[in-house]
């Protein structure tokens, strides 16, 4: 895709004003205060989140009729019963609890030019399902429910410049999904607006560089998955400098290539979305719904509904207090991963140019189906015990390779609203010059800029990519 931002056309565009505003020695500087900062939030409310059997859900309950878990305003989301049918992988048909949350959220960075550079500003917010709590997100994450103020709480701060005309300047503003295998059509609006006005930060809220957020990218998790898929739809320009110094500068070189319209692609574009709708098209995936008493291979207990061999994941209960959010304190369902997941991002030069590599991937709860995934997108202790042709391409690859062929590595927490401690370790790992260049089937290598011309639409590339993305971005 070699189409121009519109934006571009009216002055410096976004893409040019982010990149200067990228990685540089006063965002590693200001990493410390940064972090001793989310430190005193922490410290600055009470948080507790208990978890609590089901029948302590206070607006919760089970439909007699169809075993559903619901609230009883009817909004929020519900956990339900889903079957799936396809022919993909080993497993033709199964069934699994499922979260339906029909609204469409929203997912915001407020942005301003501070001294020159454009600054975007950031929320500490709690989560209940976040390990460490705290964390980095957009300074609007809000599901339309609590836009509308269902749980009767206060305002969502900063809402006003993302919904009143004329109060900023769009720069972003595009719907994509979340976890597929978790979510029954989640879409949320990924939102950029410019600001010109003056805006004094909130105590739980900071102006930070996109340089200073890359940094923390790269701690363990530090910026919550919200974050990092808004980060991730900014069409960054190449950065025009040299790479800075340290290993690793064939890499960025290739990376920085990688993001230039002129520079060789394997896969012409038009060719690329061929592929993938070839993809979607071949591939059976049907679904229905069913009461949640239904789904075989479940048990449900007073206090979780798990998988019969403790694989995939649970739905528990929760009791949280927070002093920092909207409402103080609620009670809701979670839904708990059983193990750590991975997403691996395998990354190759070719003809001079980093290409990537990505997987059309079937998904139960996609909107259309197939989005583009990580090259491994799984949770290992899955397989533990199945058939080695049940584990996913590429896994024992990622698994066992040498250290220094990773150039990025981190663990992150995947939405801490809905999951309870779902934590993923994100890698981006550069294959050797050996590493085959044809493609299994599913698979295709794409350039940086055929990337970010794809995440300027819906449903391309799902969450786990777009985490990977953002980190990407902070390799220059």
């Amino acid at each position: 895709m070699t189409t121009e931002h519109p934006l571009t056309a009216d002055g410096p565009g976004p893409q040019a004003r982010f990149t200067e505003s990228g990685a540089a020695a006063e965002d590693r500087a200001s990493v410390k205060a940064t972090l001793a900062w989310l430190t005193a939030r922490r410290e600055a409310h009470t948080f507790e989140v208990t978890r609590v059997p089901f029948a302590e859900l206070a607006e919760w309950s089970f439909r007699p009729d169809t075993g559903d878990l619901g609230h009883r305003s009817g909004r929020f989301f519900t956990v339900e019963g889903h079957r799936v049918h396809t022919d993909h992988g080993k497993v033709p048909r199964w069934d699994q609890p499922i979260i339906n949350q029909p609204e469409i959220g929203m997912l915001g960075f407020l942005v301003k030019e501070i001294d020159g550079v454009l600054h975007c500003l950031m929320q500490a917010k709690m989560e209940p399902g976040n390990v460490n709590v705290v964390q980095l997100s957009p300074t609007v994450q809000a599901t339309r429910s609590n836009q509308k103020r269902v749980h009767q709480g206060s305002g969502v701060r900063y809402l006003e410049y993302f919904t009143d005309p004329g109060r900023a300047r769009v720069l972003v503003d595009v719907l994509q999904s979340e976890q597929g295998s978790w979510f029954l059509g989640k879409r949320n609006r990924n939102i950029v607006v410019e600001t010109t006005e003056d805006v004094p930060p909130h105590d739980d809220y900071r102006w930070m560089t996109v340089g200073e957020i890359q940094e923390l990218l790269r701690l363990d998790n530090m910026v919550n998955m919200d974050a990092r898929t808004v980060l991730s739809c900014v069409p960054f320009a190449r950065p025009t400098g040299a790479p800075p110094p340290g290993p690793h500068g064939e890499f960025r070189a290739g990376l920085r290539r990688s993001m230039a319209p002129e520079e060789g692609a394997l896969h012409s574009t038009p060719s690329v979305l061929s592929w993938f709708a070839d993809t979607t098209a071949r591939h059976e995936l049907r679904t229905e719904r069913i009461p949640l008493n239904r789904v075989e291979g479940w048990n449900r207990t007073e206090d979780a509904i798990s998988h019969a061999e403790g694989r995939h994941f649970s739905i528990i209960g929760a009791r949280v207090t927070a002093g920092s959010r909207e409402v103080l304190n609620w009670t809701q369902p979670l839904l708990a991963p059983h193990g750590l997941g991975l997403a691996a991002l395998l990354v190759r030069t070719i003809g001079g140019v980093t290409h990537l590599l990505f997987h059309a991937r079937p998904e139960a709860g996609f909107p259309h189906g197939v989005e583009l995934g990580p090259t491994v997108q799984c949770t290992p202790d899955t397989y533990r015990g199945l058939p080695d042709d049940h584990r996913p391409p590429f896994l024992d690859y990622v698994t066992g390779v040498p250290r220094d062929r990773v150039r990025f590595d981190a663990v992150q927490s995947e939405e801490g609203g809905r999951f309870h401690h779902a934590e993923c370790r994100y890698t981006v790992i550069e294959v050797e010059d050996g590493f085959p260049v044809e493609e299994p089937e599913g698979y295709r290598w794409l350039t940086v800029h055929q990337v970010t011309g794809l995440l300027r639409h819906s449903h391309y590339l799902n969450v786990q990519a777009r985490s990977l993305v953002a980190c990407l971005h902070s390799l220059w």
